[in-house]
């Protein structure tokens, strides 16, 4: 997730509306656009300041969707972490993923779905000093860490994400020096350029990990390091692993197309906006704080979400009934 390029293994990039931003390698027919289920009884509504834009709509395109997620979140360079920020991320994260209200945005691209619950599998600190910058080679080294000391042991990763937080201070960037989604000189990315984090897959072995890797958004210095759009860094981490999250359930295997060429493995997908949470975020344009919402929960409690790409309202959907 940036403010503009979006967050997953890059292709090109392209001015969409004024903003410049990564996508996916997709050269699909859009006439792949299946029906949509919309959710009866739901009230739908565009978010204020938004018109109505059905040409940046999703299309199914025939790849992986994951109607029953599962996440789990461990936290680089444990002792760097307070307690109140992890608490306050891990209740705020599995709250707005499991909140029925929103998720009746989500069911639209799930159809004969009456429900889609996410699972969160709980949080763990890591050991380890705080990285100066973590690459997306970097993501496999942890990942494959895990799988030796039989922490993922009995992980069903065919549903199931595994988070990675970087701690304060340290930068995220999209290089891939060991060829996994790699881009061109020019195309890199990092935290200090306005990436929040991205999602992808990682092959360890003979094993496929989902993952989703984010940054500790805050100024350093005067400057940004991710997206801070709220002073509090762990509402700008909530909204950026929200936004991720909901991208791997509709579209969990993006990096294998980048990896592969295999357009067919796509899910949802926008050939002219990106995916369900890269539009929002580039239709916002400056206006962040027009889809970086806080919203009150089905539990009564709040969370602060980045609102999702909805087909039925043609734009980001929000508030929730």
């Amino acid at each position: 997730m940036s403010t503009a390029p979006a967050g997953d293994a890059p292709a090109t990039t392209a001015p969409v509306g004024g903003v410049v931003r990564r996508h996916g390698i997709v050269k699909v027919d859009p006439a792949a656009l299946i029906a949509l289920a919309a959710h009866k009884g739901v009230k739908r509504k565009i978010a204020p300041g938004f018109k109505a834009k059905k040409s940046l709509n999703l299309a199914n395109k025939g790849g992986k969707t994951i109607a029953n997620l599962s996440f789990r979140s461990f936290y680089l360079a444990g002792p760097s972490w307070a307690a109140t920020d992890i608490q306050n991320i891990d209740t705020a994260l599995s709250g707005a993923l499991a909140d029925p209200h929103l998720n009746n945005v989500l069911l639209q691209y799930f159809p004969g779905s009456a429900s889609i619950p996410v699972a969160f599998l709980g949080s763990a600190k890591l050991p380890g000093a705080p990285p100066a910058s973590f690459s997306r080679d970097d993501v496999n080294v942890v990942l494959q860490g895990l799988i030796n000391d039989g922490t993922l042991a009995g992980t069903n990763f065919d549903t199931t994400v595994i988070c990675l937080f970087l701690p304060p201070g340290s930068i995220l960037t999209t290089d891939a020096a060991g060829g996994v989604g790699k881009e061109g000189p020019d195309e890199k990315d990092s935290s200090l350029q306005g990436l929040g984090g991205y999602h992808g897959s990682c092959h360890i072995g003979a094993q496929r990990v989902y993952f989703a890797v984010g940054v500790y958004s805050q100024f350093v210095n005067g400057a940004p390091n991710g997206i801070p759009v709220w002073p509090d860094s762990w509402k700008n981490i909530v909204a950026t692993f929200y936004h991720e999250l909901n991208e791997a359930r509709t579209d969990p295997d993006v990096e294998e197309v980048n990896r592969t060429g295999n357009n067919g493995l796509l899910g949802w997908y926008s050939d002219t906006g990106g995916e369900i949470g890269d539009i929002p975020m580039s239709e916002a344009g400056a206006n962040l704080r027009s889809v970086m919402v806080e919203v009150t929960l089905a539990n009564g409690k709040t969370a602060p979400v980045q609102l999702m790409w909805s087909n039925v309202v043609g734009g980001p959907e929000g508030p929730f009934a």
